[in-house]
This record gives structure tokens, sequence and C-alpha cells, in this order.
């Protein structure tokens, strides 16, 4: 008798909610672990090629540290698609304009760059402040 392992699939997968604290969390530490729980890496039935992963909701992501001097050095860089059009910003400047997006470029960056990695991203909320809109979902309060 052959014993094989067992693939999840799409519709088999239980996701659950999760909210996180980023008060004075370090950013990369915060991403890492995020990055973990989206991908589903500490769900039993982890399939690479399957998103098992779970809902994650970041609240006070306008709190989160930064270590030495990358609030000043570290440049956040997109562009237009016209000559000439590439824009830059820092980590300091980000933080004041959309701290959400602090946290959503970091966790980002530690997917999948793939339609894997997209669905992925789209299970990640991130609020600048205490409040947010998901108490009907019952996330539970993750501590990292």
């Amino acid at each position: 008798m052959k014993k094989y392992t067992k693939s999840a699939r799409k519709n088999e997968v239980e996701r659950k909610w999760y909210v996180i604290d980023a008060r004075d969390m370090i950013l990369g530490r915060l991403a890492s672990e995020v990055a973990s729980r989206l991908r589903g890496k500490r769900n039993p039935m982890f399939t690479p090629n399957v998103d098992t992963g779970d809902f994650i909701v970041v609240v006070n992501a306008d709190k989160v540290r930064l270590t030495g001097r990358k609030w000043t050095q570290k440049t956040y860089y997109r562009h237009s698609g016209y000559i000439g059009g590439i824009k830059a910003i820092t980590a300091e400047k980000l933080l004041q304009k959309r701290p959400e997006d602090l946290v959503r470029f970091a966790v980002k960056g530690m997917l999948p760059k793939n339609r894997l990695g997209s669905a992925m991203l789209k299970k990640l909320k991130v609020y600048a402040g205490e409040q947010h809109p998901h108490e009907a979902q019952q996330p539970e309060t993750l501590s990292l």
C-alpha cells in the first residue's frame, strides 16, 4: 500500500482572522511574521502552490520602528513609465504620508512574485490607527 502526503485544495482551506498590533515593533521582523502567516507556512496543510494562509489585520502601522539610519537612508522608488518618470520617497516621508504602505511594501517583498503572491497580499489589511472595520470576522489577537 502506497502512502502519500495529502495536498491542500483551495476549497478545503479554513482561514482564520488575526489582529497584530504593530506598536513599537521593528518593521522587518513584523513583516516576516506576517508574510509567513499570509503564505500559510504555520498551517499543517501547507502546500506551496495553494494559498493556505490566513487573513491578517495590522493596526497602529504609524507606530512601527526602523533601526539604524533607515528612516533617512531607505528609499522607495516607483516609475510612471515615461522617460525621467522615476520618483523616490524616503521611509520617513512615507510614514508621514501613507504609513500603511510602509508595512505593505515590506510584506510584499517577502511574498512570491506571481499571481499567488498577489492573492496572498489581498488578505493583508493594514490600518494606521487603532480602529479597523473587521470586527464582524471576530479576529484573534496575535502577539509576536
